[in-house]
């Protein structure tokens, strides 16, 4: 299978699953000059998803396809299904999805798998059967994520804190396992403190409002754990008007990698940031052509991310690693 570069901005493979998908009868079918749909799921207004589809709108043009049928669910599980049986209408011969939530696909899924069309999935799973409604998963281990940044809490306060946290929207894999993840390492930590979560809805807005009732309810706590970059900026405006200084009062470790969080990492008012890769493309493509010659297709693929600190913080933004 094709492998993406490992060059600053790429999406480098971690691992991949044991388990497997090969097509039975393989096309041998070329992506140039084919119709693929890419459905994307959330506002572009967020830095990650911008990034997801310029990398999926990239890798198209590179693998040469004749037409590339994009949408946008704008947070709409019934739209998503709506656009992907759309797509099947318009022809598409191949899928790409990023989903919203980890279950609601499945009637478009299984209209795609009696047309025989094969569907990637990205950046979150969604509940269906591997190679008939989907034949790889791409994306981050988010359990890992929410494990790294208890490492990184424990580091970036010394071991003992009062910590809040704000959650992504319930009901999809990133925010159960971020959530997991995060719960399971700080056992380890016992100066540590979660003194409460709620969630932010992967929104600034929301996630603002959030910590202003979190600073009222726990006046005391000086840590915080984000599981979007989006929502931490967000957060830091709410301890900035409370009359604290982020980054000093309060700790911040967060998820994404994102441009703005790793500045501010380097201005130090932040302490850590676990990077979610968003450059699916090259690899969902290299998939793609894999799945049509007829070679195995591993059901999950796992990227490789980075933790930003003070120590690469000021590299990563300068190499353009960042988006």
């Amino acid at each position: 299978m094709a492998m993406a570069d490992d060059a600053p901005g790429s999406a480098v493979v971690q691992n991949q699953s044991s388990a497997s998908c090969t097509n039975a009868s393989p096309s041998r079918a070329t992506l140039k000059g084919m119709v693929v749909g890419f459905s994307q799921s959330e506002n572009e207004q967020n830095p990650f998803r911008a990034a997801e589809t310029a990398s999926v709108k990239a890798a198209a043009k590179q693998a040469g396809v004749a037409r590339l049928l994009y949408t946008n669910a704008n947070d709409s599980q019934a739209k998503q299904v709506a656009d992907v049986q759309s797509m099947i209408s318009q022809g598409a011969k191949a899928i790409i999805v990023a989903p919203l939530n980890a279950t609601g696909l499945q009637p478009a899924l299984e209209q795609a798998a009696e047309k025989n069309i094969p569907v990637v999935t990205i950046d979150r799973a969604t509940a269906g059967t591997p190679c008939r409604d989907f034949i790889t998963f791409l994306g981050s281990d988010f359990t890992v994520q929410g494990q790294r940044s208890a490492d990184a809490m424990n580091v970036a306060t010394g071991g003992k804190a009062k910590i809040v946290e704000i959650q992504g929207a319930y009901g999809n894999s990133v925010e159960t396992q971020r959530t997991q993840g995060f719960a399971d390492q700080l056992k380890k930590y016992p100066g540590m403190v979660l003194v409460a979560a709620q969630t932010g809805n992967w929104s600034a807005t929301d996630a603002q409002k959030v910590m202003e009732q979190l600073l009222l309810a726990h006046p005391d706590i000086d840590a915080l754990y984000s599981h979007a970059d989006v929502m931490t900026l967000g957060a830091m405006r709410a301890i900035q008007q409370a009359g604290k200084k982020p980054g000093t009062d309060v700790r911040i470790v967060s998820i994404d990698g994102t441009r703005s969080l790793v500045q501010a990492i380097a201005g130090g008012s932040a302490q850590a940031d676990v990077e979610t890769n968003p450059r699916f493309g090259p690899q969902a493509f290299g998939t793609l052509k894999a799945w049509f010659n007829g070679d195995k297709v591993a059901q999950a693929i796992t990227m490789k991310d980075t933790l930003y600190t003070k120590d690469n913080a000021s590299a990563a933004l300068s190499s353009g690693s960042t988006y």
